[in-house]
């Protein structure tokens, strides 16, 4: 049992997984404890998110829900390294890659959803 454990912690895309672990705990810290007013220092952060205490709230639950779907997807792909085998240079340009576009969209998706509900703002 224990060598089929290294065998898969060997094999999984390791930069996915961390990324993975990482959003899901930061989802569900940020659903149990969000921020309740605005400020700089914790929480979905941008100009149209800080720009009212409605903008605010609705952001925060949004982008923690969508990270948290994030989280999921991340670690459900890490396991494709059990059947695509990359070397090391490649999972890191992958890991990267797909680090950045995860980020990209959780910005683009909460921004649009904001823009959608909130047309005045």
């Amino acid at each position: 049992m224990e060598d089929f454990l290294i065998v898969v912690v060997e094999k999984l895309f390791f930069m996915p997984f961390l990324m993975g672990l990482v959003f899901v705990i930061t989802a569900l810290i940020s659903l149990r404890f969000p921020p309740k007013k605005i400020n700089n220092l914790y929480g979905y952060r941008t100009g149209k998110s800080m720009k009212n205490q409605q903008l605010w709230d609705f952001s925060q639950k949004y982008s923690s829900v969508k990270m948290l779907q994030i989280g999921f997807f991340l670690l459900a792909v890490s396991f494709l390294g059990l059947v695509f085998h990359l070397n090391e240079k490649q999972q890191v340009i992958f890991g990267v890659a797909l680090s950045a576009l995860v980020c990209i969209y959780l910005f683009w998706s909460t921004e649009r959803v904001i823009k959608k509900n909130f047309p005045n703002e």
